[in-house]
């Protein structure tokens, strides 16, 4: 006997608890938690606009490549070049990509979205690289006691 598919409400109902996990997972995570998500995503986006560009899919690829320039242009606004030495080499980085990334998004150019991949991937590694070397995080204790364990 075949499965039941489920019905469009039940579809709806899925998709909105995943939206509600993914809100509630940026609303508690930490910094560099976010840095890192960001950077997940981004790649994410990169490599369906490249799949999709590939395929000729271009309303897909614009649509990867549209959010991926609003992450770049996040990790942008947030970097703060006067924080440490390195900071104005990747906003150098950061303005060359968003400059690519709207040349691949105009000319369909698919070399200029894996010339963005190749750029950014290792920044990406080394972000989670940096993220795994801190330390965990310390809770500070409420009146229950951490994380309300007595």
């Amino acid at each position: 006997m075949p499965a039941a598919q489920p019905s469009a409400s039940q579809l709806a109902g899925a998709q909105a608890k995943r939206a509600q996990l993914n809100r509630e997972a940026v609303l508690s995570a930490t910094p560099v938690r976010l840095l890192t998500m960001l950077y997940d995503r981004l790649m994410l986006d990169l490599t369906r606009a490249e799949d999709a560009q590939v395929g000729e899919n271009w309303p897909v690829a614009s649509e990867n490549l549209l959010h991926a320039q609003a992450i770049v242009d996040e990790l942008t606004t947030s970097l703060n070049v006067t924080a440490w030495d390195g900071a104005d080499g990747l906003l150098a980085i950061y303005t060359y990509v968003s400059n690519a990334l709207i040349g691949a998004n105009i000319h369909r150019d698919v070399a200029r979205t894996r010339e963005s991949i190749v750029l950014l991937e290792p920044l990406r590694q080394a972000w989670h690289e940096a993220a795994g070397a801190l330390p965990a995080p310390q809770t500070a204790p409420s009146a229950e006691g951490y994380r309300g364990v007595a």
